[in-house]
């Protein structure tokens, strides 16, 4: 089992949900999320006065999934949350050990 934890733009959320959901994969935790990274934030200016925005609105999804699907998962999040400009996000991939079900029990896979 392998944790996707994505960070995205957030106009772009939407569309990777409903991907996400066509290939099958229904469960996913999104946290609204600040930070930079390359871009180092950029700059505004606000009644004459110029302020560095350091830290830019993001979209942080967690999806715990099987190994077979990982690789459509990437593509399907790479496809749509592209927008070529700089921002876009990363995808970080994480081997999980176990995953437990608190209500039933169920572990490992019968639990995602």
């Amino acid at each position: 089992m392998k944790l996707l934890k994505c960070i995205i733009q957030p106009h772009k959320l939407e569309q990777v949900k409903d991907a996400l959901n066509d290939i099958g994969i229904k469960g996913m935790t999104v946290t609204e999320v600040k930070g930079y990274g390359r871009q180092r934030g950029h700059k505004e200016i606000y009644r004459g006065l110029e302020y560095n925005i350091f830290f830019l609105p993001k979209i942080e999804i967690e999806v715990a999934i099987d190994d077979h699907l990982v690789d459509e998962a990437i593509k399907v999040i790479l496809e749509n949350a592209h927008t070529g400009h700089i921002g876009d996000g990363k995808i970080f991939i994480m081997d999980i050990q176990n995953v437990i079900r608190i209500r039933t029990g169920e572990q490992g896979q019968d639990a995602l």
